[in-house]
């Protein structure tokens, strides 16, 4: 079982950047997945999570990202626009059966996103 997170990267306030979400060795579609966030000296924030065709957003977030999935590539998106310095962090997809609620089973290695000028 593994998750593949990729897509993290330097890009200006205002801009725009997608992380992907690989999951190999079991089906996604049974299971919710979240992308979390941690940065420096902070508690680690869930941001995003999937299941079914129901999404669900922080508010720090809201309007601004968008997580979605593509169940033939096995594969999870979180598409970051009016990305803000404090959108700054280590981000991380993970996997929890059914529902956001429950325990992540499944982490991938984060990917490293900043916002700066």
């Amino acid at each position: 079982v593994q998750l593949q997170a990729s897509g993290g990267g330097l890009v200006q306030p205002g801009g725009s950047l997608r992380l992907s979400c690989a999951a190999s060795g079991f089906i996604m579609e049974y299971y919710a997945i979240a992308w979390f966030r941690q940065a420096p000296g902070k508690e680690r924030e869930r941001v995003a999570c999937s299941v079914d065709d129901t999404a669900e957003y922080s508010d720090s977030v809201t309007g601004r990202f968008t997580i979605s999935r593509d169940s033939a590539r096995n594969t999870t998106y979180l598409q970051m626009n009016s990305l803000k310095p404090e959108d700054t962090a280590v981000y991380y997809c993970a996997a929890a059966f059914i529902d956001c609620t429950n325990i992540y089973d499944y982490w991938g290695e984060g990917t490293q996103v900043t916002v700066s000028s």
